[in-house]
């Protein structure tokens, strides 16, 4: 990410940035009126006066046009606006944890029960699973048993899993992801 040495600079870039009343720079502005209907092309005093005969903020909402386009609002009812819309689309984001489950050659059965729970826990939340089982020495040979271990692991957390991934084998690491349905 880029780091800017001007703050101002960088907070202009993070958020939506407005000019307004005596901050527009451009000398002539094409005005919009506070039901949206097109005005005119007015010079920026001007419209800035006729903006505080009606009770309101000249708000340049497209500096890039040539003129500029400049509308009536309440600043104030503007920010609030855009801060709902935020806030609703925060809210609209899903997200997903991943949560991970590390399997050892010689789990116990009590172990293995633990953290069977533990993943059915994690499911009933809709968290993925990635389960990860790590081969060390002579456990490397054994890949068959081990295969075999995680493959009663998932069909013990019932029938409603979805495997996103199969189970990929890397080194001696095996791994396998999973979600509920």
């Amino acid at each position: 990410m880029r780091t800017y040495r001007n703050k101002y600079a960088a907070y202009k870039r993070r958020k939506k940035f407005y000019y307004k009343n005596e901050k527009i720079f451009a000398p002539q502005v094409r005005l919009i009126d506070e039901q949206g209907q097109f005005v005119g092309i007015f010079p920026t005093r001007e419209a800035l006066a006729m903006a505080r005969e009606r009770g309101y903020d000249l708000v340049e909402i497209s500096p890039k046009e040539n003129p500029p386009v400049a509308k009536f609002l309440d600043f104030g009812q503007l920010q609030y606006e855009e801060q709902k819309k935020r806030q609703k689309q925060k809210i609209k984001l899903k997200t997903v944890e991943t949560k991970g489950m590390r399997l050892s050659f010689r789990i116990s059965q009590h172990d293995l029960e633990v953290r069977l729970n533990q993943a059915k826990k994690f499911l009933s939340k809709k968290h993925k699973i990635k389960i990860d089982m790590n081969l060390r020495g002579r456990e490397k040979k054994h890949i068959d048993l081990a295969l075999e271990i995680m493959q009663k692991f998932i069909e013990q957390l019932g029938e409603k899993i979805v495997i996103e991934q199969p189970i990929t084998r890397l080194g001696g690491n095996l791994s396998v992801l999973i979600k509920g349905e």
